[in-house]
C-alpha cells in the first residue's frame, strides 16, 4: 500500500515513516502542506497521514481538497488536542480517523491497515491462488502450508498481483503501489523483484508475464498467460 505522511515536525514524520516501511508499506513524507497537496495530485494514495496543525496550508484545508478531488484516499488526522469539540471537528472536515498525540504505534498502524482496506475495493482477509496463500494482516505468505520467507517489496508485489484477482498489473502500477517516491522508474528492480519472487514461489509458477503489459497471477477463470 503506498501511503503520504504529511507532519511538519520533521523527526516525527521520519519516524512515522521508518516504522511504516517496517511493516512493508511504501511510504513519500511531506513537512508542509502545500508539498501533501502536491504530492497527493500526483500519486494516487491509499492512506494519507495528516498533521492538522500544518503551517500555510493547514491540515484542514488539504483534508477538504482531496475530498473534493473524489479521490478513494483515506485521510487520519494527527492533532495534539485530544478533546471530543477537537475530533468531531476534524471528522466533520471529511477526515476518515483521528488519532491524538502522542500515540502507540501499534495503533497508528493497525488504523492505517483498516483505512487502506476501504481506500480500495473490498478484497478478502486472506488472498489466495492455486495453492499460495497471503496473509496481509500477519504477513506471512505459505505455498501447500509451508512458509515462504520474502522480502518487504516481494511480499508487496505478490499482494498486489493476488488481489487484481487474474486482471494484469503493468511494471509501472507495481512500482507506483510498492515501492515510495525515492525509486528510480527506469531501473529494472521490479523485473529483478519478480524474478526473485518466482524463485521463491517454485514450481509451478504461478505468476506470468504478459508481454508489452505487465504481470497476473491467473485467476482458476482465465487460464495461464504465455511468458
Amino acid at each position: 500500500m503506498r501511503i503520504l505522511v504529511v507532519e511538519d515536525e520533521a523527526p516525527l514524520a521520519d519516524a512515522i515513516a521508518r516504522g511504516l516501511r517496517r511493516e512493508g508499506m511504501a511510504v513519500d513524507v511531506a513537512y508542509d502542506g502545500e508539498t501533501g497537496h502536491e504530492k497527493s495530485t500526483v500519486t494516487r494514495y491509499d492512506v494519507i497521514v495528516l498533521d492538522r496543525d500544518l503551517p500555510g496550508m493547514s491540515g484542514d484545508e488539504l483534508c477538504k481538497e482531496i475530498l473534493s478531488s473524489g479521490a478513494l484516499t483515506r485521510v487520519m488526522m494527527l492533532t495534539a488536542s485530544g478533546s471530543i469539540e477537537d475530533r468531531v471537528s476534524g471528522l466533520s472536515l471529511g477526515a476518515d480517523d483521528y488519532l491524538a498525540k502522542p500515540f502507540a504505534f501499534p495503533e497508528l498502524v493497525a488504523r492505517v491497515r483498516a483505512l487502506a482496506r476501504r481506500a480500495t475495493p473490498a478484497t478478502p482477509p486472506v488472498l489466495a491462488a492455486q495453492d499460495v496463500e497471503l496473509d496481509p494482516a500477519r504477513r506471512t505468505v505459505a505455498r501447500g502450508g509451508q512458509p515462504i520467507e520474502l522480502t518487504r517489496k516481494e511480499f508487496g508485489v505478490l499482494e498486489v498481483l493476488l488481489a487484481a484477482k487474474g486482471s494484469v498489473v503493468s511494471s509501472e502500477e507495481l512500482l507506483e503501489r510498492v515501492w515510495d517516491e525515492n525509486a528510480d522508474p527506469f531501473t529494472t528492480t521490479v523485473r529483478v523483484t519478480v524474478m526473485t519472487l518466482r524463485k521463491k514461489l517454485g514450481e509451478p509458477g504461478i505468476i506470468d508475464t504478459v508481454v508489452g503489459s505487465g504481470y497476473r497471477v491467473p485467476s482458476a477463470s482465465n487460464g495461464s498467460a504465455e511468458d
